[in-house]
């Protein structure tokens, strides 16, 4: 069984800054992609950064700039650096992998708030 835990989320003032973690766990052959996604309230959920196992990162266009997608491989852990952090980045952030265990399936975490104040 995998699981994907995600922890750091959080309430933070506008400007500030998170950092999201996302660590696998379970019976994993090997990682390809993983990345970081939003759903706020009404919303659908998007895509905010994604890196695939070769270190290449692709971001939205909202977050550009001031998030930075990262991942350690020796844990399986993917990492999400936020700064200036504005009030529209307010969501429950889901961590997505695509996870080989025999084949590759498609995972997710269970999501962390993060509040922007302003």
């Amino acid at each position: 069984q995998v699981q994907l835990v995600e922890s750091g989320g959080g309430l933070v003032q506008a400007g500030g800054s998170l950092r999201l973690s996302c660590a696998a766990s379970g019976s994993i052959f090997s990682i390809n992609a993983m990345g970081w996604f939003r759903q706020a309230p009404g919303k659908q959920r998007e895509l905010v950064a994604a890196i695939t196992n070769g270190g290449s990162t692709n971001y939205a266009d909202s977050v550009k700039g001031r998030f930075t997608i990262s991942r350690d491989n020796a844990k399986n852990t993917v990492y999400l650096q936020m700064n200036s952090l504005k009030p529209e980045d307010t969501a429950v952030y889901y961590c997505n992998a695509y996870i080989v265990v025999g084949v590759i399936n498609n995972y997710w975490g269970q999501g962390t708030q993060v509040t922007v104040s302003s």
